[in-house]
């Protein structure tokens, strides 16, 4: 398993009363929800996604005695949008975000790589994403204490705001038509945006970026993988702030 199971209704309705971070929640497509009303007006209060799946899913999520509920539990805890504005208030910030990234693997490596580079958090959406869990923290192989990673429930939302915090939102994208090397990030905030493996960046969030740049490519292949696309884009940014290196 990818993240912890907590099996039961009892259970899962104590974890929604409490501050752990849930990843998902899933109930079993046979049960009958009016008898889930508390857990589910729980998670909609805290926005938690709540998935309806065969027994076979729920089955291969716990070897407990589940009642047709489980609830994935974060692999570590996520930092609120509001706490990350204040930690980085007064200064120049770097952020990235991921819209949509679904590969555990790919986030565990650029959470490395922003540690890498110094770079302040990582943001992800809380739908239609790879979630913190223990194969993102076992690739990440330890930046994951170190990079915060904070989760919204809207990018573009999240996006404006950063806006109004005197953030450039750069998106990286096959379309684009500058060069990713002639973007400038030598100065101020700089929030690049990342897009899912298949699909890229969706277009309402590659609207909101003030300007897209692409990566040069001259093979047979028409994109690179998502972490390795990211760790140029920061690494760029890195370059540009620090061109003698950190001191």
């Amino acid at each position: 398993m990818s993240s912890s199971a907590i099996a039961g209704r009892h259970a899962v309705r104590e974890l929604l009363r409490s501050n752990s971070d849930i990843n998902k929640i899933y109930i079993q497509d046979t049960v009958n929800k009016s008898q889930l009303k508390e857990i589910l007006d729980l998670a909609k209060e805290k926005r938690v996604v709540v998935s309806t799946v065969p027994k076979n899913k729920i089955d291969g999520l716990t070897d407990e005695r589940h009642q047709g509920i489980v609830a994935l539990v974060s692999a570590h805890e996520y930092m609120p949008f509001e706490e990350l504005l204040e930690n980085i208030a007064g200064k120049d910030a770097n952020i990235i975000i991921l819209d949509g990234l679904e590969d555990p693997h790919n986030l565990g490596s650029i959470l490395r790589t922003a540690d890498a580079v110094g770079f302040d958090a990582v943001i992800i959406p809380k739908r239609r994403s790879v979630l913190l869990t223990d194969t993102v923290a076992k690739t990440s192989t330890g930046a994951i204490e170190y990079v915060p990673v904070v989760r919204v429930t809207n990018i573009n939302q999240t996006i404006d705001k950063l806006k109004e915090h005197n953030f450039w939102v750069i998106g990286s994208d096959g379309t684009g038509t500058m060069d990713y090397r002639e973007m400038n990030a030598k100065s101020g905030s700089t929030a690049l945006v990342v897009g899912s493996e298949g699909e890229g960046i969706s277009r309402k969030t590659l609207e909101k970026c003030d300007f897209t740049v692409k990566i040069p490519m001259v093979g047979e292949i028409t994109s690179l993988n998502a972490s390795v696309s990211a760790a140029l884009l920061m690494y760029e940014v890195f370059r540009q702030q620090n061109p003698s290196g950190r001191d």
